[in-house]
């Protein structure tokens, strides 16, 4: 599965249905697939968090996510296909792998639910189909 900045972000961060989702994952119940566009944007806006949030170690919870998830080479989209260009990396990861779900807060993102078969669900939607 493929997960959105706001959803790693809000499960580091915060507590609910994203921190629900990370503890999946760390219990290995959930595989992470990422690209490296996606990564640098989970790096971008946790260190823009952490000024705030000082007494979380964002590195370390980074450092796991690179190591135990499946990192794609995945392509440029041909054309935009998201209201929000930046959101277009998900796609495209998501077309590399061909998992069929993300899981997303994002307005932009959830609008394009079903775009190429696609399945993209908001945390708590992803939870009570996939506990």
């Amino acid at each position: 599965m493929i997960l959105d900045t706001n959803v790693i972000i809000s499960g580091i961060f915060f507590t609910g249905p994203p921190y629900d989702i990370l503890k999946a994952w760390q219990s290995k119940k959930i595989q992470l697939v990422i690209s490296s566009d996606i990564f640098k944007e989970y790096k971008r806006v946790a260190d823009l968090l952490n000024k705030k949030y000082k007494d979380i170690d964002i590195n370390s919870i980074l450092n796991l996510i690179a190591i135990n998830s499946d990192i794609v080479d995945s392509k440029d989209l041909p054309f935009t296909v998201c209201e929000d260009p930046a959101d277009d990396k998900f796609i495209a990861c998501e077309i590399s792998v061909r998992i069929k779900i993300i899981v997303s807060g994002d307005k932009h993102l959830l609008k394009l639910s079903g775009y190429k078969n696609i399945l993209i669900l908001k945390p708590k939607e992803f939870l009570e189909k996939y506990p």
